[in-house]
This record gives C-alpha cells, sequence and structure tokens, in this order.
C-alpha cells in the first residue's frame, strides 16, 4: 500500500448561494495567510477552471479542482497529495453549499458539503446580510443544523451596511449560537470584474495582484484570522487506493494559451507531465502556428467569440492548425471546438470563418444557457482513450449549434442520464467536444 501523507487542517469556504461574495473573501484569505507565513494549498470544490487561476495567483501554489461527482476515489486521493509542504488547505465552494445533482457519480452528488466532509474541512460560510437583520441567523443555523456531522468553523457576515446593522446581526448570531468570525462592510469597489461565463480570466485582470493585496487587508481589518485558523479541523487520511497511473493523449502537446483560449484543468496538465508529455504552448491570438513537431494540437475553451475577427484573421495560425490535422489529431473543447468549425458568429449577428476542420457552425447571436455535468461514452477513440470509454465533464456556455453535419464523437447524458444533443463531432483527424472533460469514469 502506498504511504500516504497526513493533510494539513482545512477550511471549505462556501455560502447559501452563488453571487454572495465567497471569491473575493478565498482571495483576500489566501493572500493574507501566505503574508502571515503560512504555506497554503488552495482547492475549487467542482468543476470550475477560472478560479483557479486567481487561487494561484493568491496563493503562489497551484490550486486544484475537487469533484464527488466526476472524480473517482483514486484520482481525489491523489489530488489530496498536492497538499505535501502545506500548513494549512483552504477551499472555495461552488454555488451553495449542499447544491448538488439529482444523480450520484463514482463518489457523490457533487455538491461542497460532500467535498468538505470527504476531506475532514469544517466550513466557513459566507453570509450576504443585506436586506436583512437578525433573519440572517436563521439562515446561518439552518446551514449548521441540515449536516450536524459536517462541522462549522464559523460564518463572515459580507456587505454590511452599517454599525447598527452589524449589532443587530450580531445579535442574532449569538442567540442562535453561532460563531461570527468576521463582519465585512459592503464594498463595491472590491468586486471582481465579470462577464456571460462569470469571473473574467486572471490573465485578464487589469491588475490582478493590486486587487488581492487590497482584499488581504480588507479581510485582515474585518476577520479574526487567529480564529478562523483555529477553526480549520484535520483533514481525512484514508487509505490510499490503487496507484493511479497517469496517462497522456501524446508525447508533444500543443496547446492554445491565450485570452481567447485558457480553460484547463490543472490535474489533468499535471497528469499528463507526470506521464512524460510535454506541454507546448502558443498563442491563436498572436497569429502563431502549433509547434509543427508536436503530436497533437489541443485547444481548449475559453472566448473566441470575444475575438472572432482577429482569430479569423490569423492566417499563421490557422494554415498550421489545418496542415497539422492533415497527419496528426487536433481536439477542441467548448471555445476550442467553436473554432474547429466553419463559421462563428458573434454577438452581432457577423459570421466569421473559422478553421474548417469540422462542419460545425456556432451562434453566439442566438444564445441559450447551457450548464450541468455531462457524462459521455466514445462512439470513436480519442486521446488515448478508446470507443466504449465513459467519461465524466461539465458544460457551460451561452452559444448554440446551428450546423453539426459530421458525425457524432459520443453518446452524451447530463448528470441524471438524460441524453443532450451537444455529442461532439469527429472527421479525420479532428475531434471536439462542447463538454470540458474532467476524468474518465471511475478513475
Amino acid at each position: 500500500m502506498t504511504n500516504f501523507r497526513t493533510p494539513p487542517p482545512g477550511l471549505m469556504i462556501s455560502a447559501p448561494s452563488s453571487g454572495t461574495g465567497k471569491t473575493t473573501v478565498m482571495l483576500g484569505l489566501l493572500r493574507a495567510l501566505r503574508e502571515d507565513g503560512l504555506i497554503v494549498q488552495p482547492f475549487k470544490s467542482g468543476p470550475d477552471y477560472i478560479d483557479p487561476a486567481f487561487h494561484r495567483a493568491a496563493a503562489g501554489r497551484a490550486s486544484y479542482n475537487l469533484d464527488s461527482w466526476a472524480m473517482g476515489p483514486r484520482l481525489i486521493n491523489s489530488l489530496t497529495q498536492k497538499t505535501a509542504g502545506a500548513d494549512i488547505s483552504v477551499a472555495e465552494g461552488s454555488m451553495g453549499l449542499y447544491d448538488g445533482v439529482a444523480t450520484a457519480g463514482e463518489t457523490g452528488f457533487g455538491s461542497s458539503a460532500e467535498t468538505a466532509a470527504m476531506m475532514g474541512w469544517s466550513v466557513v460560510l459566507v453570509v450576504d446580510v443585506s436586506g436583512q437583520a437578525q433573519s440572517a441567523a436563521a439562515t446561518a443555523l439552518g446551514f449548521a443544523r441540515y449536516n450536524n456531522a459536517l462541522p462549522s468553523a464559523g460564518v463572515i457576515l459580507n456587505r454590511v451596511a452599517s454599525p447598527r446593522h452589524e449589532r443587530l446581526i450580531r445579535r442574532g448570531m449569538e442567540h442562535a449560537g453561532l460563531t461570527v468570525l468576521g463582519s465585512l462592510p459592503r464594498n463595491r469597489d472590491l468586486a471582481l470584474p465579470e462577464r456571460h461565463l462569470g469571473l473574467v480570466q486572471a490573465v485578464e485582470h487589469p491588475d490582478l495582484e493590486q486587487a488581492i493585496i487590497t482584499y488581504a487587508g480588507f479581510l485582515r481589518d474585518n476577520v479574526d484570522l487567529a480564529a478562523l485558523k483555529e477553526g480549520a479541523t484535520s483533514s481525512k487520511v484514508s487509505p490510499a487506493p490503487a496507484q493511479l497511473r497517469p496517462a497522456a493523449p501524446a508525447q508533444r502537446i500543443a496547446m492554445a494559451q491565450d485570452a481567447a483560449f485558457s480553460f484547463t484543468y490543472p490535474h489533468l496538465l499535471d497528469q499528463w507531465r507526470a506521464a512524460g508529455a510535454e506541454i507546448l504552448p502558443f498563442s491563436p491570438l498572436a497569429d502563431q502556428a502549433p509547434d509543427p513537431s508536436a503530436d497533437l494540437v489541443w485547444l481548449p475553451g475559453g472566448y473566441p467569440e470575444l475575438h472572432a475577427g482577429k482569430l479569423a484573421a490569423a492566417e499563421h495560425f490557422m494554415a498550421g492548425l489545418r496542415q497539422h490535422a492533415d497527419s496528426r489529431p487536433v481536439h477542441g473543447e467548448c471555445g476550442g471546438y467553436m473554432a474547429l468549425g466553419t463559421h462563428l458568429i458573434d454577438k452581432q449577428g457577423t459570421a466569421h470563418k473559422m478553421a474548417g476542420l469540422l462542419g460545425l457552425v456556432t451562434s453566439y447571436e442566438k444564445r441559450k444557457f447551457h450548464l450541468g455535468y455531462r457524462q459521455a461514452e466514445l462512439n470513436a477513440p480519442l486521446l488515448g482513450y478508446q470507443a466504449g470509454a465513459k467519461l465524466r465533464g461539465h458544460e457551460y456556455h451561452y452559444s448554440s449549434i446551428l450546423e453539426q453535419p459530421d458525425a457524432p464523437l459520443a453518446s452524451v447524458s447530463d448528470a441524471d442520464g438524460n441524453p443532450v444533443a451537444e455529442t461532439g463531432s469527429r472527421r479525420g483527424n479532428t475531434t471536439g467536444t462542447f463538454f470540458h472533460l474532467i476524468a474518465e469514469a471511475g478513475s
């Protein structure tokens, strides 16, 4: 049996719902703890691919997703080992603390509460108290008692309007027997910039370092950091299952990396490198072609709809991509998939010519929200997986498919087993999916 390192204590930063300010709290806390001399290991509960880059900027250490629906026990245990050398783990939850899907995956339903319980972390509940006073305690108490086995480190009050407002809320929390770790005054200047998929990417923030420093100072001024650290609970130590054998889809992987293509899961890149793969970054927006020595070209998700004109004019990139596809595999996910089609229609209704390696036509003008876990059974080999392999992933976009004439890549369904129309496509050496791959089922 593999020696299993004892992980450090940890906290789950969660909330009753999305939009409560937990990302601001998370980034400020990561930096404040780092400034105090602690080595902090950040995590993100769920399938978010934007937040980990912000975590890394704040903590100075790579952040990893933990997903109790999409990931199997071997992968989760391998990610637990990322805490080696850290003094404390801090995870950011997704949506509300207990929000998940109706049907369990390999390990659960995908909620932040499940992740916290699985890792043995106590929960810090960030409560948006705007528009209420003592009633905020009823919300917090309900979350604390919903699962008595899940330890609570306390509550952080966010968007407090005045000292009188704070006194009223604290009175309610004391009556309910809840620990208030801090009270954050309403401050709209601290909001992170957003766009249609949520936060802007970390690489696009105009001054991310200064923003994080500001968040850390805000947390330090308004949160009892000593009490918060004392509330961290020791992570569970589970017997390690069979060793995860990392695999890579190719030896040399040319990966698009710029403001149009940036959505990658850190654990996948780590696995590929551990399997001996070399990542060769290039920028389509800078009209760079993929490395001609690459065995595979990978176009991750991102925001090609915001850069469609520039991509269409990137002749060197398009020529190199098409030349590679003549003899070697090209794969695109979500935004990368859209770039592999014939045309991408932007918000204004303008059609931009794309690579034409697939017959796909997508439109951001005709927007429809697509969100949720995906399970896929491959109809053909893909990235080292054989036909029939079952994959787990997540879909999150607003673009609509107008034409999809190529052979479907997989049979795709949501977490409850309901078929979805976005099956992915394959033509020659080119494949694409609207779902972002997380793991093979049961890994």
